[in-house]
């Protein structure tokens, strides 16, 4: 069965392009284009998409809004929100609000698509380095989008100090393979960390893992 897309930007072009793109693969079909969030909300609860390609700054309701809203509903779709990123500061806000990952419009049509297919299948969202891009962004800044992490949270109280660690380094962006070479230990057993990490803490996926890192101060702030 195909992925079922629904395309959210204010942006003709963006949504044409995607639209064409989705199009010619034989495992991901739109089901619907919206150009601001109220329209998507509508879309979101007609359609049912699988996953829902968010821009953020839109007239109207924005995506972090939508994307609040989206995620609220029953079996809710999984959210990517679109963004260009270096000028917008309101990523990490979409994330709080429930978005699985985030993408960069200035990212190949074609690793757009198969960000859409990690994501539609649970997995974890994108190319850690760009995870890393991310956490470093807002770990620097100091707007309302980036909260202060507190010296200790209760979120990680209850995890192995082993499992601590890991954490940090899922919030520095670091693939379990690349977590596994730091600690010196197996790819399979620093799997099993983190899948033990997803269960205790109760997140949705690796982005989800690295705010909470980041919130609990396992992240240094960049100055």
């Amino acid at each position: 069965m195909s992925v079922r897309v629904l395309l959210v930007d204010d942006q003709p072009l963006m949504l044409v392009g995607l639209a064409i793109l989705i199009g010619d693969t034989d495992d991901l079909a739109v089901v619907g284009e919206a150009g601001d969030g109220r329209e998507a909300m509508r879309l979101v609860r007609e359609l049912r998409p699988d996953v829902v390609v968010m821009d953020i700054r839109m007239p109207g309701m924005d995506g972090i809004e939508a994307t609040r809203q989206a995620t609220a509903e029953p079996d809710p779709p999984k959210v990517l929100v679109l963004t260009t990123f270096d000028d917008d500061e309101y990523v990490y806000g979409a994330l709080r609000a429930g978005a699985s990952g985030f993408l960069l419009k200035s990212m190949a049509l074609n690793a757009i698509l198969d960000a859409i297919r990690v994501v539609a299948a649970g997995d974890a969202l994108i190319a850690p380095s760009v995870t890393r891009r991310l956490i470093a962004d807002f770990a620097g800044t100091s707007g309302p989008a980036a909260p202060e992490p507190a010296a200790d949270s209760g979120l990680v109280a209850e995890i192995t100090d082993r499992e601590r660690e890991v954490l940090a380094l899922v919030g520095q962006g670091l693939s379990n393979t690349e977590i596994a070479e730091r600690l010196v230990i197996s790819a399979a057993t620093a799997k099993t960390h983190v899948a033990r990490l997803f269960a205790k803490l109760e997140a949705r996926d690796r982005v989800h893992l690295a705010i909470i890192a980041f919130e609990a101060g396992l992240v240094p702030r960049r100055r």
